[in-house]
C-alpha cells in the first residue's frame, strides 16, 4: 500500500497537484459542500476509490470490507486521526454512497497520475509470455517502477505485504470489477498486470 509519506511526495508534483484541487472542488460542490479536507487528504481518497470499487462489487459494503477501508484511509491520512473523526474516512463515505456517480471520474484522475508517472510503452515490451513462472515474475515486480507496484498492491490488495506472484481466491463480482477498474485506469495490457490477474482464483 501508499504511505503517507509517499502519498505528501505525490501530492508535491504540480499536474497531480493541479488535478486534485480541481476534483476536490467539484466534490465538495457536489456531494459535500461543508466538508474540510486537505489535498493530502482528498488525494489519499483518490487512491482509495478502487479499494471502494472492489468492495462495493456485489453492491454492499461489509462490516469487514469496512474496517479494512477504515484501516487504510488511516493509514493514508495527513497526520493520523485515531483519537478524531478522519476526513478521509468521512468523505469515503461520501464516494461509497454515490460511487456510481463519481468513479469514472475519479478512475480518470487515476489515468491521469498513470500516464504522468510510467512509461507505459517501454513496459509493454516486457516479459509477453503467458506462461511467466512465479520466479519471473516477482523478478519483474523487483524491476518494475515503484509506482506501478504501489498502484497493483494498494487497488488490488487489502495486505500490507501482498505476494503478487502468489495466488489469491475471489469473487467472480471481484474478478470484474477487478478488471473493469485495470481497464479504466488503462493498465489492463501491461503483461505484468496480466501475470497478476491470472494469480486471482475465482471461487
Amino acid at each position: 500500500m501508499f504511505t503517507e509519506n509517499e502519498i505528501s511526495s505525490l501530492a508535491l508534483i504540480p499536474e497531480i497537484k493541479e488535478a486534485t484541487i480541481r476534483l476536490k472542488n467539484e466534490f465538495i460542490e457536489k456531494e459535500a459542500p461543508f466538508m474540510e479536507i486537505s489535498e493530502h487528504d482528498f488525494l489519499s481518497l483518490i487512491f482509495l476509490t478502487p479499494s471502494v470499487g472492489i468492495a462495493l462489487a456485489n453492491d454492499s459494503v461489509s462490516l469487514m470490507e469496512e474496517m479494512a477501508l477504515n484501516k487504510k484511509a488511516r493509514k493514508y491520512s495527513k497526520g493520523g486521526y485515531f483519537m478524531k473523526q478522519d476526513p478521509v474516512v468521512t468523505a469515503m463515505g461520501h464516494l461509497i454512497k454515490n460511487y456510481d456517480e463519481w468513479a469514472d471520474t475519479f478512475y480518470a484522475q487515476i489515468k491521469l497520475f498513470v500516464e504522468i508517472l510510467i512509461d507505459k510503452d517501454a513496459l509493454k515490451e516486457k516479459n509477453k509470455d503467458d506462461n511467466t513462472s512465479n520466479e519471473q515474475l516477482c523478478i519483474d515486480v523487483l524491476q518494475a517502477p515503484f509506482f506501478l507496484i504501489r498502484v497493483i498492491t494498494s487497488f488490488l490488495s487489502n495486505a500490507e505485504d501482498e505476494d503478487l506472484a502468489a495466488e489469491r481466491k475471489v469473487l467472480k463480482v471481484e474478478y470484474d470489477r477487478i478488471v473493469e477498474i485495470l481497464e479504466k485506469i488503462d493498465l489492463i495490457d501491461l503483461p505484468i498486470v496480466q501475470n497478476h490477474i491470472k494469480r486471482l482464483i475465482i471461487k
